[in-house]
């Protein structure tokens, strides 16, 4: 028996060991891939910081960093060029906080909706219906504010400031407009995220909170969102980059001119500064504009540090 058992028996350790051996070797390169990607990811970012602050410090030595970031005059094209961006810096502050403190609630309840409330069946119909919004081209979202928004905002500018001659009418083309077209924009990115965050909360927590005595809208809001919080704040931030990162829907309902941030001014963001003059400039006027990218990069990495920043001492205070 045992002669006979011994062959079956190597031929079965061999077949083990050869099986090990293989999966040694997918799990080695796959660890490799992995490794070279998050290593891709790092070089990208390192090269966009290099790039953007080669191209952007320039224009500080030239200019003068308390001519550009707190100056208010923007005439690049005049006999004595004027390069301040104070409030083009303090809209796209203003017009993203205000877009964030709109759209953030409405696509944060839409989320709750979609993943706490809302039936198998109608949760099939709805969810489609806000993917589709975060396929629609930015420029759909600047006709549709041309053609919808614009004229009803128009109409209110009309309203308010018939009797004041010294307002001067955009046309419905200002702040207000900006902010709300930015607001319905970030609402799917934040909705989709959101969404995913809340359904990835074990059921467990649910049932604890119901088990003790807690409602459902008690449940939701005490359990459910602060166990999602990280990525209800991933959402936040991909949100927050949609918005200041936008360009073509705003240069079409925001009016395009460097003026502060009152609602019914016309008004122009970072993003649209770029836009409207990069095919044109040239020498110092160029520089600047790198400048305004580097602006905007910063803004990026502080909301990033912030909310971060939160998230731990949220989590250190929980623990």
């Amino acid at each position: 028996m045992e002669a006979v058992s011994t062959p079956v028996k190597d031929r079965a350790e061999s077949s083990i060991r050869s099986h090990r051996k293989s999966k040694s070797i997918i799990e080695h390169v796959m660890y490799i891939i992995f490794v070279v990607c998050a290593f891709c990811a790092v070089i990208a970012v390192g090269a966009i910081t290099i790039y953007m602050v080669i191209s952007g410090v320039p224009a500080l030595k030239t200019v003068g960093i308390a001519e550009i970031l707190f100056g208010t005059e923007w005439l690049p094209t005049a006999e004595n060029p004027q390069y301040g961006i104070l409030f083009i810096v303090l809209t796209s502050i203003v017009g993203t906080s205000l877009a964030i403190l709109i759209g953030v609630p409405i696509a944060l309840l839409a989320a709750v909706f979609l993943s706490e409330i809302a039936s198998p069946k109608v949760a099939a119909v709805v969810k489609p219906a806000v993917e589709l919004l975060a396929g629609i081209p930015s420029v759909v979202y600047g006709l549709l504010g041309i053609l919808i928004l614009k004229p009803l905002i128009y109409k209110l500018e009309l309203f308010i400031f018939q009797d004041d001659p010294t307002h001067q009418m955009t046309g419905g083309a200002n702040l207000i407009s900006a902010v709300l077209v930015l607001a319905i924009m970030i609402l799917p990115t934040v909705v989709n995220v959101s969404e995913t965050s809340l359904r990835a909360v074990p059921q467990d927590y649910r049932s604890s909170s119901l088990a003790l005595g807690a409602s459902k809208i008690q449940t939701i809001f005490k359990v459910t969102i602060p166990a999602a919080k990280s990525g209800i704040a991933t959402a936040i931030v991909l949100g927050v980059g949609r918005a200041i990162g936008e360009a073509m829907a705003i240069v079409m309902v925001a009016g395009n001119s460097v003026n502060l941030p009152a609602p019914f001014n016309s008004v122009r963001f970072l993003t649209t500064a770029i836009v409207s003059e990069m095919s044109y400039s040239e020498g110092t006027h160029r520089q600047v504009l790198f400048t305004i990218g580097l602006v905007l990069f910063v803004f990026i990495i502080i909301i990033n540090i912030i909310l971060n920043t939160v998230l731990k001492k949220g989590g250190e205070q929980r623990d």
